[in-house]
């Protein structure tokens, strides 16, 4: 019975490190993903289109929930997840267009 005490602080280890290694590479991609979607304001921006998009973010939503239930995550979590990726998104394409403003 020892033996097996010894090995849940061990596993409880190893898991932890695949957690810091699994936020480590979230923060990556969605370091990356912003990188793109400031890209996607400034044209915005320089086309004079809006900042929000809400065909687009209905598509995507319906898109991730779908890969979501596929992955078996909760598709509502992935829904508030991607809904705020969404505000910040417009929150950056408006702020494109207000430095692009005279």
């Amino acid at each position: 019975m020892v033996q097996h005490e010894q090995q849940i602080p061990v596993r409880l280890s190893e898991i932890r490190e695949s957690i810091d290694n699994f936020d480590a590479a979230l923060i990556h991609i969605l370091a990356e993903r912003f990188k793109c979607t400031k890209e996607v304001g400034v044209l915005k921006a320089r086309h004079g289109l809006p900042a929000t998009d809400s065909d687009r973010e209905h598509q995507q939503i319906a898109r991730l929930k779908a890969l979501a239930v596929d992955s078996n995550l909760d598709p509502e979590f992935a829904e508030k997840f991607l809904n705020f990726i969404i505000a910040e998104v417009i929150h950056h394409h408006t702020e494109a267009s207000n430095r692009l403003k005279p």
